[in-house]
């Protein structure tokens, strides 16, 4: 028995995911919940196990490749012995005499609608095949026609339809028959799966002048970019590309497709307000430095971005209006009891917020382990596509890549937004006195529909004194 394992949701509502490598191949034994296949979401990178045991049959998308949810990504069979999975036997040629002479008598013993010693059906005439009764028509040599004509739906291959190969094929052009007079006056529809047709028509190629290297003729991407080189798109008149320089084109998909649509989204929903404020950090930092040598953080990574992290869910208690969200459907602002901590976190695959749950109730030790092993399984790209939703708050650190400050976007559904600046040092006035100081630039940014000036600069406030005296905290 043959099992088809499609590809499943595994985010909330997600509709593709794109394959990056196999665990597998064909032929391997797998177990149950054996990891086959590493996939990436729009929300993160994920290992999928395998539902079923038995033979791998067929691997039915290739790495690269970006398939909808719900499309077959791998066949495995109960046994080694799954003919499904062995290569097509080589078609036997057919008699010479087969086209002219009248069909053969039916063999004795052949039953009506069931096939008889020789695999053909015997049938009434004006009668077709018992249902059923017969799974695959036998591939025969095709004989070479005289007028050439569109390809039959019955050739095309029986596995299920995935993207295409990210191999690039060249020199098929030069392999690719002329078409005669006849097949000229015949109107085809080029053979493109439906992602390739969207990449032609965003490229202005015309398919129909496009020679398909794929199985059947099919046209791929490669084939598509490459008619797009040699000028194959259907405008004479446009004029050839000038210039020197080079360009490198990466497909938008995964995360940064999904961070781009969130992006404009949300510039061009909530109203944003971006405030600054520049803090002198020197007490938190000689507070971090104590806290260092104490057995409780010893083996704790505590950076300025933990201590953010708590002034944040502190100062929310006094201005709730910063973790909520405007529900335009309901027409109604959502206050969240609790602080769901979104951190902004640069990874090879883009940027991710894993949030951190119910970080208001979390103590800072607790806020910085959270923060290490939240930013070790992002880098991994590890993160679960749960962990990456659900918040009401969000905290980017520009400060680690030596920015002093920013305009961060909201992420949709939140109110405000926190960037932290680097923490270095800096000429500040001490009591009438000019003192170098350790000195951190906030930015704060919020939806203006849900929170008020007032409110946005008595929060920002709040958060700039928690950090300029971290023993305020006692005091909340």
């Amino acid at each position: 028995m043959r099992q088809v394992f499609n590809m499943p949701d595994v985010g909330e509502g997600l509709t593709e995911a794109e394959i990056l490598s196999w665990h597998v191949a064909v032929g391997d034994v797998v177990t149950v919940n054996q990891i086959i296949v590493e996939i990436e979401t729009a929300k993160a990178a994920v290992e999928l196990p395998s539902p079923y045991a038995g033979t791998v049959a067929a691997l039915l998308a290739e790495p690269g490749v970006t398939v909808e949810v719900g499309t077959p990504i791998i066949a495995i069979s109960d046994s080694a012995d799954d003919p499904a999975a062995a290569p097509p036997a080589a078609p036997k040629p057919a008699p010479a005499a087969a086209s002219s002479e009248a069909p053969a008598a039916e063999p004795a013993g052949a039953k009506i609608g069931e096939p008889g010693v020789d695999g053909r059906i015997a049938n009434l005439v004006g009668y077709g095949p018992k249902p059923g009764s017969v799974t695959r028509r036998a591939r025969k040599a095709a004989p070479t026609p005289s007028v050439a004509t569109a390809p039959s739906v019955t050739a095309a291959p029986t596995s299920p339809r995935v993207g295409d190969s990210v191999r690039v094929s060249r020199g098929f052009d030069q392999a690719a028959a002329p078409p005669s007079p006849e097949s000229s006056t015949r109107t085809t529809v080029p053979l493109a799966k439906p992602p390739v047709r969207k990449l032609a028509k965003e490229l202005g190629i015309d398919l129909g002048a496009v020679t398909g290297s794929g199985p059947n003729g099919v046209i791929t991407r490669d084939d598509v970019r490459l008619g797009g080189e040699s000028g194959t798109n259907g405008t004479a008149e446009a004029p050839p590309a000038t210039g020197t320089g080079g360009e490198r084109r990466v497909p938008i998909k995964g995360v940064r497709k999904a961070t781009a649509a969130a992006m404009v989204s949300s510039a061009f929903t909530a109203p944003h307000v971006t405030e600054f404020l520049a803090v002198d950090v020197t007490p938190m930092i000689e507070l971090r430095d104590r806290l260092r040598a104490s057995a409780a953080f010893r083996d704790i990574k505590l950076s300025p971005l933990a201590f953010a992290a708590k002034a944040v869910c502190l100062a929310a208690r006094r201005t709730p209006e910063v973790n909520a969200s405007w529900d335009e459907a309901a027409q109604e602002i959502v206050f969240y009891e609790h602080v769901q901590l979104g951190i902004a976190a640069a990874t090879p695959r883009g940027l991710v917020v894993p949030k951190i749950r119910d970080a208001d109730a979390l103590s800072l030790r607790e806020l910085a382990e959270a923060l290490g092993a939240l930013t070790v399984t992002a880098r991994a790209g590890k993160t679960a596509p749960a962990d990456m939703v659900g918040g009401t708050f969000t905290i980017t650190n520009v400060g680690v890549l030596g920015v002093d400050t920013g305009t961060p976007i909201l992420n949709p559904g939140e109110s405000a937004i926190l960037a932290l600046g680097a923490v270095k040092q800096a000429p500040w006035v001490v009591d009438g006195q000019l003192a170098v100081r350790t000195v951190c630039q906030l930015a704060l940014s919020f939806d203006h529909r849900v929170v008020d000036g007032e409110q946005g600069s008595r929060f920002l406030a709040d958060v700039g004194a928690l950090l300029a005296d971290p023993g305020l905290a006692l005091t909340y």
